[in-house]
């Protein structure tokens, strides 16, 4: 194990200090400090390579983290990231990106503050591409076998990176103008500038992979086509179907979904010219919906010059520990303050909007709230508790309903689950032999680090499927199995 008395001498946690908020909004790079290794080394001394260790149970990847503490902590950084790859194709995503499970479920949690399982994580990922040893990994021999994969997030990728690397040809389909998906698009540099998505696209195409930026299947190539032409197919569309919030005045100028806000927004920081830009700039701007995608906004509304920012959430204020009813390990719901909140604005909770209120020109001025009820287990605005906040522009961040249906139905058949994700059988297999599904796509609205698992599970069925066995790893089984079952 790491220091076996590391978790008696050092009682605390210590992460990078996040820089000054007048500084960091001035611009659009990531919020926190360069680390100090001592502190790192010290952090994760923490680890106490417990005999069961729970952290694997928090993590979808089944990431060998008491291992590589202890070689952090002993300062052997290339032994580190080996065992980091293991289960990880992407870990400078996930130790920016996933909210970190494993810290929940870390034994350590139960009487003291978690180790900081996600800063050593990205530390020893950041470590080994400044030293040059993420290296390629080009297979040894080819199988004759092609493979197109639909969507370029972190399922997709991580999918394309394991089949490329089992010796199948493996064509990766964005419709976006760049590959990355959400990571391109969805995420905003202050969380994960995108040099670290370049680095590792760069690997992946000289391990052969092939990128086809600008093609939206469906459209472009039928996706009966697309299965006609590869031996497998993989949708890693990811869930694209924002959840409608259908109140008077939805249809007033200024009022989009947020996912459009924070697309037209990373284009811009990436010196793309965008027309007519959805901007926070002398605005009051209203974000409502609690979650990252909420905090997102927030941050950049704040980089771009928002007169307010008012956070609405329609739920209870989360407790600010633990809630007795999610005891260790599970991983409870609490009262966060993400670097965009601390940033500024207001956060109201119990918050039902009820309408959007225009001017003449039919743009919004105000959205009428009210109090939440809860009404026979539905939640609903507590009449007379209405009033108008200012809001010039307003950002649905409610979540996703599902990927995108018509053209799948229509084209391949496929069935969908009643909460709108693509059915599959145990193996990922949606019902069109040889079409798989991994990620949000299937799974539903959730984790990067679930999406990660969930393509290497899936590229190990692809791979049986194509060869009748596999050595690829499949770190999970698929949610919501409903064929064949």
């Amino acid at each position: 194990m790491a220091d076996p008395k590391g978790f008696l001498k050092t009682t605390e946690r210590e992460l990078p200090a996040r820089r000054p908020v007048p500084v960091r909004i001035l611009d659009w790079k990531e919020v926190y400090e360069p680390g100090d290794s001592a502190v790192l080394r010290r952090q994760a001394g923490r680890c106490m390579d417990c005999g069961v260790p729970f952290c694997h149970q928090g993590c979808p990847l089944g990431n060998l983290i008491p291992e590589w503490n202890d070689l952090t902590w002993r300062g052997e950084g290339r032994d580190a990231i080996e065992r980091l790859h293991a289960t990880n194709n992407f870990p400078e995503f996930t130790g920016r990106l996933c909210p970190a499970p494993c810290e929940s479920a870390c034994v350590l949690g139960i009487n003291q503050p978690a180790v900081t399982i996600k800063q050593v994580e990205v530390s020893i990922i950041d470590d080994a591409f400044s030293r040059g040893w993420v290296e390629p990994e080009p297979p040894a021999r080819l199988t004759g076998k092609t493979v197109a994969v639909v969507g370029s997030g972190p399922a997709g990728l991580a999918a394309a990176q394991q089949l490329t690397r089992a010796g199948h040809t493996v064509a990766v389909y964005e419709r976006d103008d760049r590959i990355g998906g959400l990571l391109r698009y969805g995420i905003p540099d202050f969380k994960m500038e995108k040099r670290h998505l370049e680095a590792r696209l760069r690997q992946m195409q000289d391990e052969g992979t092939r990128f086809r930026a600008g093609v939206t299947i469906g459209v472009d190539i039928a996706w009966d086509e697309l299965r006609a032409r590869y031996d497998a197919v993989v949708i890693a569309t990811g869930s694209t179907q924002p959840r409608e919030l259908a109140v008077p005045g939805r249809d007033l100028d200024g009022v989009h979904y947020a996912m459009e806000y924070l697309v037209e927004s990373n284009r811009a920081v990436a010196g793309d010219q965008v027309t007519n830009q959805i901007t926070a700039e002398g605005k009051h701007v209203v974000v409502i919906g609690g979650g990252d995608t909420g905090a997102d906004c927030i941050g950049t509304a704040h980089r771009q010059g928002a007169l307010s920012v008012t956070n609405l959430a329609i739920g209870n204020r989360p407790s600010d520990s633990r809630p007795d009813h999610q005891p260790w390990p599970m991983t409870p719901q609490v009262f966060e303050v993400s670097s965009a909140h601390e940033e500024g604005g207001e956060r109201e909770f119990l918050a039902s909007t009820v309408e959007f209120v225009g001017d003449d020109a039919g743009e919004v001025r105000a959205l009428v709230v009210a109090e939440t009820e809860f009404v026979d287990g539905r939640r609903v605005p507590k009449p007379g508790t209405e009033r108008e906040i200012p809001a010039d522009l307003v950002l649905i961040a409610m979540g996703f309903t599902g990927p995108e249906r018509e053209p799948l139905e229509e084209q391949l058949h496929t069935r969908f689950t009643p909460r709108g994700a693509l059915e599959r059988d145990g193996s990922y297999q949606t019902s069109a032999p040889g079409v798989f599904v991994a990620g949000d796509a299937g799974r539903g609205q959730s984790l990067i680090v679930w999406a990660i698992a969930e393509g290497r599970s899936a590229a190990a069925e692809v791979d049986a499927f194509l060869m009748g066995a596999t050595q690829l790893p499949a770190p999970v089984r698929p949610t919501d199995v409903a064929i064949g079952v």
